[in-house]
């Protein structure tokens, strides 16, 4: 199949891109052209530390390069800030404000948290005077005074501070003005998240949100200064970026801000990847890695976003993350069997060797019967260790095992389909073999060329954006001028992200009308994309 040129890649003195993407179980990279082609890929096992595993990712790709100076851009996707969650580990001590009294005293910060992750990130917290109602008319005056003394006892106790106002995605003042007390009171070096900055409209859920960016900041510091020193002490003289939940790109510098808008990064990479490997722009896609596999849908090219509250290490958010279904489903995933004939009693995971597989996969030569030893069995996987050593492993459990394989992956694509009408199905990830060659109720089952590193290109072609989440009162505005002031904010902030100004898009508009509340309220949604500027 041939490859779609990208849009998004121009062609210039500096004409290459590198594409990381960590996964549990591989750290992938590639090198791709001012045209759009893969010219190197590479898969390595992901370390126990994960910068190692970037580390020997990009040397590999790097050194079959003949001219490192025509690398431009270096884009990475990463699971440490998810990782960081999941795990309960590395995350900082958070002050939180929130500035909505009298309105919202009935719900306190963190309230609907897990008792470990709240024990662990949650430091002082309180509810002041302050916010707006949806239209920007202030709930309360804003209590300086009661942020003067939060922002005193917060000091030496946190190492961060989230501050989250009543509908400042409608209006920032309180926030920014919030923001400027605490860095008065306590110094530069506390930093300070604001909501209006990470989630959209619902104070709780996007609150939530908040708190999990400013307990990551010391995590994301460290990705950062990571990625830069690897790219410094290799030489090469490049603009750095990180992928955002959505499919597009943020500078480092950004990144160290929000590393909460990086947690969905993978999966979204993998969709765009096929996207523009297969030349298609309305599909599912399905990425099969060593432990888990994700399937989403795209449209025009981008994976559909969730429009319910997204749930991160069990806290409820609502910042923009692709509409997702995942399942523990992977290369590594374990088979167990209890010796019951004709292959009744198999197990298949949910656990998995994770980056292990090449070393604890019976065909490497391990103890573990894992999903890349049956698919190897049947004949989906080749060029992966000895066949032979699973002479001993019976037919029927292989067979039992792959059924169960095909069935959940037909139920899951089932699941995220809008219509009955059949789609074609994309299949990435360093798991794709598990896929089936046939599907009822899809198209077609389509692995792209380099399938395998399709998370890593997907990175290296991602495009800047900007999107803004407002509500407007069609009363006092018509409808056409809300819409244009909604767009041309868009565009402002996707050139402001390095979009190139003469080729930014509008890729969606949205208009949700609130019928609950007076004045023609409605809240608008609008995303732009372009490619980056050279």
């Amino acid at each position: 199949m041939t490859q779609r040129e990208d849009p998004s890649i121009r062609v210039s003195s500096k004409d290459l891109r590198l594409g990381v993407d960590v996964g549990g179980t591989n750290t992938d990279a590639v090198v791709v052209d001012g045209n759009g082609h893969i010219i190197v890929e590479t898969k390595t096992a992901t370390t126990p530390d994960p910068i190692d595993g970037i580390i020997d990712a990009i040397t590999t790709v790097i050194d079959q390069i003949d001219d490192t100076s025509r690398l431009g851009k270096a884009m990475l996707g990463t699971t440490h800030p998810t990782n960081a969650i999941i795990r309960r580990r590395d995350l900082d001590r958070v002050g939180v404000l929130r500035l909505a009294a009298p309105s919202s005293l009935g719900v306190r910060p963190s309230a609907n948290w897990p008792d470990d992750l709240r024990d662990l990130v949650i430091g002082r917290s309180q509810i002041i005077e302050g916010g707006f109602e949806y239209d920007g008319t202030p709930i309360a005056p804003l209590d300086e005074d009661a942020i003067r003394r939060f922002a005193g006892e917060c000091a030496g106790d946190v190492s961060a501070v989230a501050v989250s106002c009543a509908f400042s995605p409608a209006c920032t003042d309180h926030e920014l003005q919030a923001a400027a007390i605490i860095e008065a009171e306590c110094g530069a070096d506390l930093p300070v998240s604001l909501s209006h900055t990470v989630g959209s409209l619902g104070l709780l859920e996007r609150e939530n949100a908040t708190i999990l960016n400013a307990s990551l900041l010391t995590v994301a510091r460290r990705v950062v200064n990571g990625f830069r020193d690897t790219l410094a002490d290799l030489g090469l003289d490049v603009e750095s970026f990180l992928t955002q939940n959505d499919g597009t790109l943020m500078t480092v510098e950004e990144a160290d801000r929000y590393p909460v808008l990086t947690v969905g990064s993978g999966p979204t990479n993998s969709m765009r990847g096929a996207c523009a490997l297969a030349g298609l722009t309305d599909a599912l896609v399905i990425d099969v890695g060593g432990t888990s596999a994700d399937i989403g849908i795209l449209v025009n090219g981008f994976p559909r976003e969730s429009t319910a509250a997204v749930e991160v290490g069990g806290v409820r958010t609502n910042f923009r993350m692709p509409d997702l279904i995942s399942v523990g489903l992977g290369g590594g995933t374990i088979v167990r069997h209890d010796g019951e004939a004709d292959g009744a009693g198999v197990t298949v995971g949910p656990d998995s060797v994770g980056y292990r597989v090449i070393s604890d996969a019976m065909c490497m030569g391990g103890p573990t019967l894992t999903l890349s030893d049956v698919s190897l069995a049947v004949g989906r996987l080749d060029g992966f260790g000895d066949p032979s050593l699973l002479r001993g492993v019976e037919n029927e459990i292989c067979e039992a095992a792959i059924t169960w394989v095909d069935e959940r992956i037909g139920v899951l694509g089932e699941r995220m389909k809008a219509s009955s009408t059949p789609l074609p199905l994309m299949a990435v990830g360093g798991g794709a073999h598990l896929v089936p060659a046939e599907l009822s109720g899809f198209s077609e089952v389509i692995w792209p060329p380099h399938h395998s590193v399709a998370n890593a290109f997907g990175a290296a072609i991602a495009e800047a954006a900007g999107s803004i989440d407002k509500v407007y009162s069609y009363d006092a505005t018509s409808r056409e001028d809300c819409l244009r002031s909604a767009r041309e904010e868009a565009t402002d902030a996707a050139i402001r992200a390095g979009a190139n100004a003469g080729e930014v898009r509008i890729t969606s508009v949205v208009e949700i009308p609130m019928t609950y509340v007076p004045g023609g309220g409605c809240r608008v949604i609008v995303k732009a994309v372009g490619p980056l500027a050279a």
